[in-house]
């Protein structure tokens, strides 16, 4: 059994831990932005930890109207450009805290005037160290250089991240993450047995909107480092705006498709999908009767209805994408690779 897979099994104890030990740090910054609303949050990271930033820009978006910008580090460190960052929150993301650029990000920024987070499952780290604020993952040490439970942390850190700005998340629905990571994990012996089907895939695409548009990038990510499948990824809107047209018969597709407002457009490019005969796999759960009920479906077996005060898929990003962790780890494994060293690729990567 690889390390990834293992990995991807210690979530729910890995969520716990994350969450039990950050809520601290997440109610000062609750309190300190009470004093003071900060009118930007810049989030820098590379790689998985990128991916995990793009849910974040969703999430306080859409949850405290805060605009968010994903910084883009060569400004800094190949063309040395000075920006005005003062009034506003950097947010550095890496799970070992040593990537260069995005540490060299929050440097500067922090001198010129920004607030400073980092996040980190490295407490001794680079980043540790530079950032005002540190929230730590509490994953544990990551064998695999395909990263899984530090993924999932990130993207929790972040709901904690959008509650100290404002967001109208409960803590209660929170403590339930783990909860329902444990009961995505229960779908692996259906998502070996699909994945024997996808023995010879080498290319794919990947599909998600919103909140989940996050978990297509990282999808694909995963097919890429650890299954060497040549995968793209798209929003199900720009996917209709040409790309679509390398869709033919038997063409992998897989979708996100929680309930919600990003359903509507998801249905019509499932049909569309359908009409072409692509070979498409739709992630979902019960709360979504009409994706459920269609034949090439992995739905989780819960319901991830709305409350009146949030969007219904608010809480869908960390259980859906472990289905699609599992893939690509059974996906490697029935292609007689090793997803825990992936060919040319490291743990730490540093780039300027």
């Amino acid at each position: 059994m690889s390390k990834m897979l293992e990995e991807i099994r210690q979530q729910p104890d890995a969520l716990a831990r994350t969450l039990r030990g950050a809520m601290r740090e997440a109610r000062k910054l609750r309190a300190r932005f009470e004093q003071k609303r900060p009118r930007l949050v810049v989030l820098a990271a590379r790689g998985t930890s990128d991916n995990a930033a793009q849910f974040g820009r969703y999430l306080i978006e859409i949850a405290t109207g805060i605009p968010v910008s994903l910084a883009a580090p060569s400004v800094y460190t190949l063309y040395e450009s000075s920006l005005d960052v003062r009034d506003s929150v950097t947010v550095a993301i890496s799970q070992s805290g040593e990537s260069t650029d995005t540490n060299i990000v929050l440097e500067r920024a922090r001198a010129s005037g920004s607030f400073t987070i980092g996040i980190t499952n490295e407490v001794d780290s680079s980043l540790a160290g530079l950032a005002e604020a540190t929230f730590l993952v509490r994953a544990g040490r990551e064998k695999s250089v395909a990263a899984t439970k530090t993924y999932t942390g990130q993207l929790l850190i972040l709901y904690l991240l959008a509650w100290a700005l404002g967001a109208r998340i409960a803590e209660n629905d929170l403590q339930g993450i783990p909860d329902l990571a444990a009961q995505a994990l229960t779908l692996e012996p259906e998502i070996g047995e699909r994945a024997q089907r996808y023995r010879f895939m080498d290319h794919a695409v990947a599909i998600g909107r919103g909140l989940n548009y996050a978990n297509a990038f990282e999808f694909a990510l995963k097919l890429m480092e650890t299954c060497y499948v040549v995968a793209e990824r798209f929003s199900g809107a720009d996917l209709m705006h040409g790309p679509i047209a390398m869709v033919e018969r038997s063409f992998p597709v897989f979708v996100f498709a929680p309930a919600g407002v990003t359903w509507e457009g998801m249905r019509e490019l499932t049909v569309k999908l359908d009409q072409l005969k692509a070979e498409t796999l739709i992630i979902t759960d019960r709360s979504n009767r009409e994706a459920a009920d269609m034949r090439h479906a992995i739905v989780l077996p819960t319901r991830l209805a709305a409350k009146r005060h949030r969007p219904d898929e608010l809480y869908t990003p960390i259980p859906y994408i472990i289905p699609a962790q599992l893939f690509a780890a059974c996906l490697a494994d029935v292609k007689g690779l090793n997803p825990d060293q992936p060919r040319t690729i490291s743990k730490i990567t540093r780039t300027l």
